[in-house]
């Protein structure tokens, strides 16, 4: 188990996105979250106190988070100085990153020296199957995108909380290193052998009670020429009953591909739709999730008026508005 609270190491982030897992365990999981760490130059800013080593290590800290998620999932060079200084002082080492700590020999080293903990979130623990694409009893809701990093984690995260306060059967299932970090469980499903990919959300969506909803963490975009294939595992594994569509509006290109302009909703919907029939014919897209943390207040709902009159479906801010217009529509299909 990893140690909590956390110090969360933003690194020198270039951007706010960059530092994706450390805002969303900010944003979910704040009681273990004691401060960042920002190298000069960071260009993130999780709105957390910025501490020293010393001074989280007598605020209670006792696990470092890497929070950035760059291209690739590599520990930078830079960073290390501070990873091995963490350590000396007592710190345990958690990342979700491509690129493992206990592969680093200067870390295992010094984690060896120390008696520190290094924990690689990223890698999968168990043998997951082929998928067989037989159906299973419960309902399940997955959040697609028109783009990577846009609100499908949070989407599903929020669903959860807000099907539960209702008194509706739900569990969150994590398939990424941000969505286990902060629930302690999941799949790291890109890290996972392609051809196992799709079982490995099999397995991890199980039969279940008929009025239970999981909640899927989507990942990537059917539209990104890096990291279409993810999703697809998502798609079919999940058999989804109910698709949410996720969008971030102020996007100029898919993120790190400048060359590729982002699909439109009608696009996502379709496509989307059509994978999913392909093993579950009953699959519905039944709402809109729409990331609005860079619009002001009254741009950002004559954003969600404009997508929800065009579509003809619910759309909603869910971190902003809550996503009880989302969970009604999960109601509605019965």
């Amino acid at each position: 188990m990893i140690k909590t609270p956390y110090l969360l190491f933003l690194g020198d982030a270039p951007d706010q996105l960059a530092a994706k897992v450390a805002q969303g365990i900010k944003d979910w999981r704040p009681e273990n979250a004691v401060g960042q760490f920002r190298l000069p130059g960071c260009g993130a800013d999780v709105k957390l106190q910025d501490m020293t080593l010393e001074e989280a290590k007598a605020a209670g800290a006792r696990t470092l988070v890497i929070g950035v998620a760059n291209r690739g999932g590599v520990i930078s060079e830079n960073w290390k100085g501070v990873l091995r200084e963490a350590m000396h002082l007592g710190f345990d080492l958690a990342s979700g990153l491509h690129n493992l700590l206990r592969d680093e020999a200067d870390l295992v080293a010094v984690a060896e020296a120390t008696g520190c903990a290094l924990h690689d979130v990223r890698v999968p623990e168990v043998q997951y199957p082929i998928a067989n694409g037989v159906r299973r009893s419960g309902k399940r809701c997955l959040a697609v995108g028109t783009d990577c990093s846009a609100g499908k984690m949070y989407t599903a995260m929020a669903m959860d909380r807000d099907a539960r306060a209702r008194g509706i059967k739900s569990s969150f299932r994590a398939t990424g290193q941000t969505g286990i970090l902060i629930t302690g469980d999941g799949v790291p499903l890109d890290a996972v052998v392609a051809d196992f990919m799709a079982g490995a959300v099999e397995w991890l969506t199980p039969d279940n009670d008929a009025d239970h909803w999981d909640m899927i963490e989507g990942q990537g975009s059917l539209f990104h020429a890096s990291y279409s294939g993810v999703t697809l595992a998502l798609v079919h594994g999940g058999q989804p009953d109910a698709l949410i569509l996720s969008h971030e509006p102020t996007r100029t290109h898919m993120r790190g591909l400048p060359d590729y302009s982002l699909p439109s909703l009608e696009d996502l919907r379709d496509v989307s739709l059509r994978m999913a029939r392909v093993v579950n014919p009953t699959c519905q897209v039944v709402g809109i999730s729409v990331n609005t943390q860079h619009l002001e207040e009254d741009a950002a709902m004559a954003c969600l008026e404009e997508i929800e009159g065009r579509m003809g479906l619910p759309t909603v801010d869910p971190f902003r508005q809550g996503s009880d217009r989302l969970v009604d529509a999960l109601v509605a299909l019965g």
